[in-house]
């Protein structure tokens, strides 16, 4: 069907031909986070019964991010017009709602072929039956997906964890989660960590001491088995294996949630718990990749304003990871695990089964890449400060930002159109008002007839279901998620 290094080749080929320079890292002085969501197609006319690795696909990228940085919540802004998250992953996910509101535009008008097809309810619409979406980064995601052992081994990943003085004080959450990260990604542990052997059966670059056959019951670093009072971690495995330090993340557990030990090495983090990105001396509100990345994976990848033309949600089919420090067993405590017990969802929403696999290609412009080239060359190493969005729709595809604004915007032009962003919530929500604009009233979904809807605000509380699933999983999986306030989400 594909492979991992199939889905990370192809979105590095995009990244290098279809990306401009602009907004790309500087040579040798800068790094940055790439993110891509894309679509796979199976062919038409294939045997019912063929096995997944022998059916036919096509691949295409349809959204693509890059991007490293946050906004503070002192920068925040009423009227919708900033990106107060530009992590890579965040930014490649608000590209595909461009594209999904362009798909769904063409299906409802009838001019192309679209991914969707009408639903069996009047006004909704759902994905095609041939196509599913892969979702790839060229770095696990910060937070806690990004909590990794480190083991005692002669050939060891990564070096143990430091922060340097400049990374904490800078507040740069990259900065402070892949330092040390770039060490021996080859080795055989780096290899058994990769094809997803849980740290505990690994040794002097071998699995061994098997369950059954050693008789032995083996420890988890399972948050979902855990209580707020027990640290999630490991400092002495079966066989004489030890856990020795950890690759950090930078993000902060949130009011309400338990606190991180900070104790040396492999005790300094809790695995589980909600995480809030780092700004840059001023603390923001938006949630670790890891925590929205798993919220997409209940709730779907189309948020609040497009289900209401929706039957069922955008799932992900799985998630690709780049080459880099990577633990299997972290990726699905954090993207899957955390939430498995959620239940009584409405109609249409589950918690997604995600086949997470990690590549062995290296973005040619991640931390550890660009580190490698520098052999310790002049001048500051720094994460690059843009962002690039791409979507595969046919007007203004291409959108690069700097501190949540197009890269050049000036103090004095922030109140002009040109100053928005074409994946800011104003804009999307613009783009949402068009679609509904191109529909009949009386052919317009339930959820959008009869009631007076005015606000940003008021269309996504009028998405009921979308809401009730929401609020299921917070009171049952993500109690502390932090939610901004209402008077941020009352433009128009």
């Amino acid at each position: 069907m594909w492979t991992a290094d199939e889905i990370a080749q192809l979105c590095y080929e995009h990244y290098q031909i279809r990306l401009p320079k602009q907004g790309k890292p500087e040579p040798n002085r800068e790094w940055t986070l790439l993110a891509a969501v894309v679509k796979i197609q199976s062919a038409a006319d294939q045997p019912c019964d063929i096995s997944d690795k022998a059916m036919q696909v096509t691949k295409e990228v349809v959204s693509m991010g890059t991007g490293t940085k946050c906004i503070g919540q002192s920068k925040m802004r009423k009227s919708g017009d900033i990106l107060n998250d530009s992590h890579a992953e965040v930014i490649a996910r608000r590209s595909f709602l461009r594209y999904l509101l362009y798909q769904l535009q063409l299906a409802a008008t009838l001019e192309k072929d679209s991914i969707f097809i009408p639903g069996t309810h009047k006004g909704l619409w759902k994905l095609r039956p041939d196509l599913s979406f892969v979702f790839f980064s060229s770095h696990t995601p910060c937070g806690d997906g990004s909590i990794i052992p480190m083991l005692e081994f002669e050939e060891q990943p990564c070096h143990p964890v430091t922060i340097s003085s400049s990374a904490g004080d800078s507040g740069d959450l990259e900065a402070l989660e892949k330092e040390g990260n770039c060490d021996n990604t080859d080795s055989p542990v780096a290899k058994k960590m990769r094809r997803g052997t849980p740290s505990s059966l690994v040794t002097n670059g071998t699995a061994h001491c098997d369950k059954q056959e050693q008789g032995l019951v083996m420890p988890e670093v399972s948050s979902w088995n855990l209580t707020a009072q027990e640290p999630a971690t490991l400092t002495e495995m079966p066989c004489g294996i030890k856990v020795v330090d950890i690759h950090r993340t930078g993000a902060k557990c949130v009011p309400g949630e338990a606190k991180d030990p900070g104790k040396p090495g492999a005790a300094y983090h809790q695995v589980g718990l909600l995480r809030v990105k780092p700004g840059r001396g001023d603390r923001t509100c938006s949630m670790s990749c890891s925590d929205k990345m798993a919220r997409w994976n209940v709730l779907g990848c189309q948020g609040a304003l497009l289900m209401h033309f929706l039957e069922d949600p955008v799932y992900l089919s799985a998630v690709v990871i780049g080459k880099c420090p990577y633990s299997q067993e972290a990726m699905q405590r954090a993207l899957m695990g955390r939430c498995q017990n959620v239940s009584a969802l409405p109609r249409g929403f589950r918690v997604q089964e995600l086949k997470i696999q990690q590549s062995d290609l290296l973005f040619e412009q991640s931390r550890c890449a660009v580190q490698a080239k520098r052999l310790g060359g002049p001048g500051r190493f720094v994460p690059c400060g843009a962002a690039i969005s791409w979507s595969s729709v046919p007007e203004h595809p291409l959108d690069v930002t700097a501190n949540g604004f197009p890269q050049g915007t000036t103090k004095k032009g922030l109140k002009s159109l040109q100053a928005r962003s074409q994946i800011s919530k104003v804009e999307l929500f613009r783009s949402f008002q068009k679609l509904l604009g191109s529909i009949a009233e009386d052919t317009r979904p339930d959820s959008l007839r009869g009631q007076k809807l005015d606000t940003y605000q008021d269309y996504k509380e009028a998405a009921s279901a979308y809401q009730e699933a929401w609020s299921t999983l917070r009171k049952q999986a993500f109690g502390s998620w932090i939610k901004n306030p209402p008077d941020y989400h009352q433009f128009k």
